[in-house]
């Protein structure tokens, strides 16, 4: 993982780690451990599922450049039928308050995108990765002089 991957790694997972903490906190004033649980728990869900796509995600553009844009979208379906999956499981359980946890998830979401963007924008990556100088020149030539200077 390059340096810029990590930063966006990190300056993703920090927001939704404190909107995930204040959701445990209202969570347990609300609704007491029941609520904290749940709003953990979402937090959490959130933080692990959007930490793997994007590791993914970079390993794809790193390796295979060319379907780069189809992974991004098929892992955002994949995003999607996760969390779709997991609300299914947990609709009805009496472990964790569900309100908390799906207004947890839904906040660590919309942190995580927001910041994920913000990081994306604020990035400084080249479009057109510079050539070396032993690449520009094929092995065995000499650079050209400019005209009118000895070589």
């Amino acid at each position: 993982m390059q340096s810029n991957d990590a930063r966006t790694l990190l300056q993703c997972a920090v927001p939704t780690a404190a909107v995930g903490a204040a959701a445990v906190v209202v969570g347990a004033v609300l609704a007491g451990g029941k609520g904290a649980l749940g709003a953990a728990f979402g937090a959490i869900l959130v933080t692990a599922i959007m930490t793997v796509d994007l590791i993914v995600l970079v390993r794809t553009a790193n390796k295979l450049p060319q379907i780069f844009q189809m992974m991004g979208l098929a892992l955002y379906a994949v995003q999607f039928l996760l969390m779709a999956l997991v609300l299914a499981i947990f609709k009805d359980t009496t472990l964790f308050n569900t309100r908390a946890f799906a207004f947890s998830l839904l906040a660590a979401t919309l942190t995580w995108i927001t910041a994920q963007t913000r990081a994306h924008m604020k990035a400084k990556i080249f479009y057109v990765q510079p050539e070396a100088e032993d690449e520009r020149n094929p092995a065995g030539e000499k650079k050209a002089s400019p005209a009118g200077s000895p070589s």
